[in-house]
């Protein structure tokens, strides 16, 4: 990354294009969130459907607030835990600047500031909020390089902002604050912290999409997932995790730790997705901390298998 290339990022940016820019989770695929033509532009890109709704980037809190209504759970959760892999989904405000398309029908908007320099600059320099959806082909692995970008949508973005492997490498913990306290997608963030500000968090009311990560099959690889193997079959490779798996294609963490774990996942799915062997067999994974993450994306990515 060159020193001119915020500038020339943001411009883009505000000129309507899409740019592919890193976060601590995951590269999103920005455009300019009050644009409905460049917001349409990102379905397109990625053919996402349209009942899936986006998350929206904002450089602080008093951005966000002027999209939606905090109450006193919102407020805690964003002194707490803003910048940082925290997704609030909130009822929309009358007068919302935002484009419609970005709720996907609902009544309420999903808003973070993410914890990365560059990313923050560029919320600065553009000084509009950002939709960006993780910059990836709808319902496959998600990037957490550049290189995994211009490899899954190529030609589709104006501008691959470089600047990296993602720090933590798994998408935001998606909350709902519309009524009742809900966990809609675990993530970067675990739900114990969240728990421990605003008390027992509920699952999802029902099957309705309402926040990114929720649908079924997602963030899969080409090849099929097996998971909770104890050893790989003929063809599979095999995705470790521990020092029990020391004979693994590919180890996770060697010494078994989960945040490792997380920020090695899907670089290593990707190489994995690009080799010779017919499947990936997956170790089984804890669930506390990150693992309960980790899971979900083994999980959703499994149901395309």
């Amino acid at each position: 990354m060159t020193p001119g290339d915020i500038g020339r990022a943001a411009a883009l940016l505000r000129a309507g294009e899409l740019v592919a820019f890193p976060t601590e989770t995951v590269y999103g695929l920005g455009a300019d969130a009050t644009n409905r033509a460049a917001v349409e532009a990102v379905f397109a890109a990625k053919g996402r459907p349209a009942v899936n709704p986006l998350i929206v980037h904002l450089a602080d809190g008093d951005a966000a607030r002027r999209e939606a209504h905090f109450d006193d759970r919102a407020e805690r959760l964003a002194e707490r835990f803003w910048p940082g892999p925290l997704t609030l989904v909130l009822r929309r405000r009358a007068d919302s600047v935002l484009a419609a398309a970005i709720s996907a029908g609902l009544e309420t908007v999903a808003l973070r500031v993410p914890c990365h320099a560059t990313a923050l600059e560029l919320l600065r320099a553009v000084g509009r909020p950002i939709a960006a959806p993780s910059a990836n082909p709808s319902g496959r692995l998600s990037p957490t390089t550049a290189a995994h970008v211009a490899e899954g949508l190529g030609g589709a973005v104006a501008m691959i902002l470089d600047d990296g492997p993602c720090p933590l490498g798994l998408e935001s913990t998606v909350i709902s604050l519309d009524g009742e306290a809900r966990l809609l997608r675990p993530g970067g963030l675990a739900k114990d912290a969240i728990e421990g500000e605003i008390g027992p968090l509920a699952g999802p009311a029902d099957q309705k999409i309402r926040a990114p990560g929720m649908m079924a099959s997602h963030y899969a690889p080409r090849l099929p997932l097996r998971l909770d193997a104890e050893a790989p079959e003929a063809g599979e490779a095999f995705l470790g995790f521990g020092p029990a798996c020391a004979d693994a294609t590919l180890n996770l963490s060697p010494s078994g730790d989960l945040d490792e774990a997380a920020a090695n996942l899907y670089a290593m799915l990707h190489r994995l997705d690009r080799s010779d062997f017919t499947a990936i067999a997956v170790t089984p994974i804890p669930h506390e901390g990150r693992g309960a993450a980790i899971n979900d994306r083994l999980a959703r990515g499994a149901a395309r298998s």
